[in-house]
């Protein structure tokens, strides 16, 4: 058994993933805007994410805009029969690299195409609305979703998009939307010291719906803790691949994709699934939440 085979598997619609997969989000340039300085280094991460063991990879046609996708394209198609990609619309980005919300129905249809053009599959098998209502565009605020969602799961019905999630959701969006249409995957902000989604992972978990965290490292400032520091040298690891092992941990539908522009970084991650961690330490790593 490989150590990502260790990390277990979870069902994500009809499709079962692994539960650690990979985000690409950092195959684009700064800023996540533009090519990447090394689009070689970026298909290789890209192949040794693949033949390591992921089926699952999450993109998104306005990571760059449209850059991820085209390597993923290039490094990957045609595609493994048991790889699921998974997507994002409901966003667009401004010349100046500014994040644009993106929901009306001509939209999300053109980025529904978007991502089929620069992917190259015949349908996109799970497509994240990514909600954006509060003022800087990347935090949760409440707000009714039913316009776009329904415009995406108008979209389904067309043979377009096979399966829905949420990004960026409320517990109360989140509820919303299973009114609209399935969702087979809520995608939130969730790590360590960011657990603002406690209760809602365990209801997600009780109705087999998976839970998807962004920046379960921290995002593009890393986790920082002399406590973790001290959890990964007690059992020979780094410290995010003990950030990595306790979000697998910590419930069963968690899914998780870490990103990084390094084969090098890439492997650490995923040898973060052969990691486990003794009941002692997971109790002081949940300390470092209550004590922030």
């Amino acid at each position: 058994m490989t150590n990502i085979d260790r990390s277990g598997t979870f069902r994500l619609g009809s499709r079962s993933v692994r539960r650690l997969g990979y985000g690409a989000v950092q195959l684009a340039g700064p800023g996540v805007f533009g090519p990447p300085k090394d689009p070689d280094s970026a298909r290789a991460v890209l192949r040794e994410a693949v033949a390591s063991g992921v089926n699952h990879v999450d993109t998104s046609d306005f990571y760059g805009p449209h850059v991820t996708n085209q390597l993923i394209r290039e490094a990957l198609h045609p595609y493994p029969d048991d790889l699921v990609i998974v997507t994002k619309i409901g966003a667009r980005r401004g010349d100046d690299a500014s994040w644009i919300p993106a929901t009306s129905p001509d939209e999300l249809t053109q980025a529904v195409h978007d991502n089929l053009r620069n992917l190259g599959p015949d349908v996109l098998e799970v497509v994240n609305l990514r909600i954006m209502l509060d003022r800087e565009g990347h935090g949760v605020a409440e707000g009714s979703i039913e316009p776009p969602l329904t415009a995406l799961a108008e979209l389904q019905q067309r043979g377009l998009v096979r399966r829905i999630g949420l990004s960026n959701a409320t517990h109360a969006q989140i509820a919303e939307g299973r009114r609209i249409t399935e969702i087979v995957c809520v995608q939130n902000h969730y790590n360590l010291i960011h657990r603002d989604d406690e209760a809602l992972i365990d209801e997600l978990a009780r109705d087999g719906i998976a839970y998807v965290p962004f920046f379960p490292l921290g995002g593009f400032t890393p986790l920082q803790s002399s406590t973790l520091s001290g959890v990964a040298d007690r059992l020979g690891a780094t410290p995010m691949q003990v950030a990595l092992a306790w979000l697998l941990q910590r419930a069963p539908n968690i899914l998780l994709i870490p990103g990084t522009s390094s084969v090098a970084h890439l492997r650490e991650n995923l040898a973060a699934a052969g990691l486990e961690l003794p009941a002692s330490a997971i109790a002081e790593l949940d300390r470092m939440a209550q004590t922030g």
